[in-house]
C-alpha cells in the first residue's frame, strides 16, 4: 500500500520541486497538491492523505495553523513542515514540531531545480520511511492492546544473569546528557519541565537541527521549565539547574575548566552519522574528561547517534537510560541502544524525568 502525500506550497515552483522529489520513489504516491492553508484543509478532509507537507509561510492561513486546524479537528494525517532557513522559520518550525508534526525539512537555498529535487528527495525520503515505520510499529502495538501495558513505572533492564543493574556511586558533581532527534523539540518539552530547577546538575542536550532552529527551540523551552535553558556558549561554564542546547550547524563537548568546573566547548568539527551536532561527540566529552558522573538518556529520533557515547559512557560507571518504543515518535536511537546492551533503564517519557531524579539521589547515597 502507498503512502500518499498531499504538497501544500504556495509558490508553484516549490510545488512541483516536492512533487517531482517524490515522483518514482518506491511505494510513495502524490494524491494531490494546495496552493494554501484553507485548501489544504479541504483537501485533506477529502483526500485522507497519510502524509501532508506543509510550507510554513503561507499567506491567509501559514502552515502552523493548518496544524493546530488539524490536531484540534482530529485529523490523524501527519505532517512534515517545510521551512526556510531563517529566524522566523526557524521559531514556527519548533512550534509545529511541539505540536506533534512528525518532522521538518528546510528549503534549498540556492541551486538549479534538478539540484533542489535531489536535495528535497534526499530530506524527504528517509523522513517518510521512518514515518512509515513509526505508524506501522503504532499500528502493532494498538492491535496488542499496549496502552494498558505500558509500565507506568521506569523499569531497570536485567542482566544476562538476571540481576538487575543499579546506580554506581559517583566520583564527583553529576552531569544530566541527553541525546534526541526526530520528535525532540515535544519529547523535550515534556521531558524537561518534569526537572526541577533544584536539580543539583547542569544538563546538555544534543538535539538534531541544523542552525537557526536550536536558538528558538531553546527558548521556547525556557518559557515551560523551571531550569534554566539557553543555547549553549562557547567557553561558558556548565551550572547545576542550567539546561544547555547545542548550537545547530555546531559540535557540543565538554572539558574539565582551570579549577575543574565543567566548561562548555563549541566547536566547528565534522559531522559524525551526517549530524551536527551529534550525541556522541558530546557524550565521548563526557566519558573522556568527568568519568563515572553523567546520567545519559537517548530519547526518540532515527539512526544509532548515541550508542557509540553510551558504550563509553557505561565503561565508566554512569547511568543510562532510554525512551520505550511505545512513547517514541521513531524507535531508531533509544533502540539501537537497547540491542548494544548499553541501557540500564528503558522508561516511557512521562517517566524519564522522574528516573533521572531518583538516579541522581541515589549517587549521593
Amino acid at each position: 500500500m502507498s503512502t500518499r502525500v498531499l504538497v501544500v506550497d504556495d509558490t508553484a515552483v516549490f510545488r512541483r520541486v516536492i512533487t517531482e522529489a517524490l515522483q518514482g520513489v518506491p511505494g510513495v504516491e502524490v494524491s494531490g497538491t494546495a496552493s494554501n492553508g484553507k485548501l489544504a484543509l479541504s483537501r485533506i478532509a477529502a483526500l485522507e492523505p497519510d502524509l501532508v507537507t506543509l510550507d510554513i509561510e503561507m499567506p491567509e492561513m501559514n502552515g502552523l495553523e493548518v496544524l493546530e486546524a488539524m490536531r484540534s479537528g482530529g485529523v490523524k494525517t501527519g505532517a512534515i513542515m517545510v521551512s526556510s532557513l531563517t529566524s522566523r522559520g526557524g521559531q514556527l518550525t519548533v512550534r509545529a514540531l511541539e505540536l506533534g508534526a512528525f518532522d521538518f525539512i528546510t528549503k534549498p537555498e540556492r541551486g538549479d531545480a534538478e539540484q533542489n529535487i535531489a536535495l528535497v528527495r534526499e530530506g524527504l525520503v528517509p523522513i517518510i520511511r521512518a514515518f512509515e515505520r513509526s505508524r506501522e510499529i503504532r499500528s502493532i502495538l494498538g492491535a496488542c492492546g499496549s496502552k494498558s501495558t505500558v509500565p507506568p513505572v521506569a523499569q531497570p533492564v536485567r542482566t544476562a544473569s538476571g540481576a538487575v543493574s543499579r546506580s554506581p556511586r559517583r566520583t564527583g558533581s553529576p552531569i544530566v546528557l541527553i541525546g534526541v532527534s526526530t520528535g525532540g523539540p515535544a519529547a523535550l518539552a515534556k521531558l524537561l519541565p518534569s526537572l526541577p530547577s533544584k536539580l543539583g546538575a547542569p544538563v546538555l542536550i544534543v538535539q538534531h537541527m541544523p542552525p537557526l532552529f536550536t536558538g528558538p527551540l531553546a527558548e521556547s523551552l525556557r518559557k515551560k521549565c523551571t531550569l534554566a535553558v539557553k543555547e549553549a556558549a562557547d567557553g561558558e561554564v556548565a551550572l547545576p539547574g542550567h539546561a544547555y542546547v547545542a548550537p545547530g550547524g555546531k559540535q557540543m563537548k565538554i572539558v574539565p575548566g582551570a579549577n575543574g568546573e565543567i566548561l562548555v566547548r563549541i566547536t566547528d568539527d565534522p559531522p559524525e552519522h551526517n549530524c551536527k551536532p551529534a550525541v556522541d561527540y558530546l557524550f565521548r566529552s563526557a566519558a573522556l574528561h568527568f568519568p563515572g558522573r553523567s546520567i545519559a538518556a537517548i530519547l526518540t529520533g532515527m539512526g544509532n547517534d548515541g550508542t557509540e557515547g553510551l558504550r563509553l559512557l557505561k565503561r565508566s560507571g554512569c547511568v543510562s537510560i532510554a525512551q520505550d518504543e511505545a512513547s517514541c515518535v521513531v524507535f531508531g536511537m533509544p533502540k539501537e541502544a537497547i540491542a548494544a546492551g548499553v541501557v540500564d533503564t528503558v522508561a516511557s517519557l512521562d517517566d524519564i524525568g522522574g528516573a533521572i531524579v531518583r538516579s541522581l539521589r541515589e549517587g549521593h547515597s
